[in-house]
Order: structure tokens, then sequence, then C-alpha cells
């Protein structure tokens, strides 16, 4: 009897290693060092991946509440915080830094976009022109273009929301009048405007 419990003692443990063997092989390996800190449930409520919907698809902005008055699809650019928030409804937006207006070019109001181009050529209007005469008449898309990876047109006005080659002026008042965004922040927010939509500066 004692060697028949011995043997059946001694298969129970062999199989509990193996288990214990397998389980160890389905732990990411920067778990695997050091000593055993137990498991960890995480409820399905604090997933990073709680946001559904339109806010999946988002990898650059910041969710946050938005309790404005607007329509999903519409962007709503505050000046004074340099945020620009695109509005997913369900009191949801993605919020984005921007560079905005300099003192003497500010301007409030809202416009349909109008037209949007992947790596825009430039013209610089002629008021600009007047004021930096080194400024060529045209400059073609690409890396060294003031206005980046994206352009967002608003209404017929000379106004964009665009990227830049100059990052160090998100979060400031920088530009003459048009919305600056980082490359990546724009090429984001460029793939879910749609034509037609209202952008507010405020």
């Amino acid at each position: 009897m004692n060697k028949l419990f011995t043997s059946i003692a001694s298969a129970l443990l062999g199989m509990g290693l193996l288990a214990t063997a397998a389980c160890a092989g389905q732990v990411a390996p920067s778990q695997q060092d050091g000593p055993f800190q137990g498991v960890v449930i995480v409820p399905t409520s604090a997933s990073p991946a709680e946001a559904s919907g339109a806010a999946q698809d988002f990898k650059r902005g910041k969710l946050v509440d938005f309790s404005a008055a607007a329509r999903e699809g519409d962007i709503i650019i505050n000046t004074k915080q340099n945020r620009l928030y695109f509005v997913l409804g369900d009191g949801k937006a993605m919020m984005y830094r921007v560079a905005t207006a300099k003192k003497g070019f500010e301007w409030r109001g809202s416009h349909q976009v109008s037209s949007m181009v992947k790596w825009p050529d430039w013209r610089p209007p002629q008021e600009m022109r007047k004021r930096r005469p080194e400024l060529p008449a045209y400059m073609a898309g690409g890396p060294d273009n003031p206005l980046g990876a994206r352009a967002i047109y608003l209404g017929s006005s000379i106004y964009r929301i665009h990227g830049t080659n100059e990052p160090s002026s998100i979060g400031k008042a920088a530009s003459s009048g048009c919305i600056r965004m980082l490359n990546e922040d724009v090429s984001e927010l460029y793939r879910h405007v749609k034509i037609g939509a209202r952008v507010t500066v405020m």
C-alpha cells in the first residue's frame, strides 16, 4: 500500500511540475526573472484599451472629457490654451497641443474644412512676403516645407491646420494665423477629419 501511495504522490508531483513549467512558458520573459511576486488580476474595466469606438483609432491624441456644444467630427481650437479638440461625441474629444497665432495675427471664427492635402506645396501670401522678402514665391511639399506633412484648409480663408518643420513652436503663440501641429499629430487628425467639418477658433 505504501509503495502504491508513493507512486501516486510521485506522479502527482511530476504533473504539478509539468503544469508549472507550462505556465511559466506563457509568462513574459521580463516576468520570469527574479522572485515570484504573485498573480495580478486586472479587471476588464481597468484595461488601457477601455475607450471604445473611434477613440481606439487614435494613438497620438489624448482622450479627454469634452462638454462644449459641438457635433461629432467638429474641431474646436482654444487659442488661450494652445489646444485642439477633435470631437468624438458622447462627451469625449481627442486633444492635441498646437501652435496658434502670435500677437497681432490672432483671429476668431468658424470655417468648414474645404480641402485636405498630403505634403502640401506652400505659396506664402503676398502680405507675408512683404514682411519677409527672403521667402520664396513657391516651395514644393516635403520635410523642409513649413506646412509639414499634411494641411487641412479652412474655407476660402488663408488659414489652415498644418504640420510643421518647427516642432519647438508647438504649445506657443508662434504662427501668422494658421494652426500648427506636430507632423505625427496632424497626420493622425487628417485620417479622421471630413470635408465640410466645422472648425471653430476661439
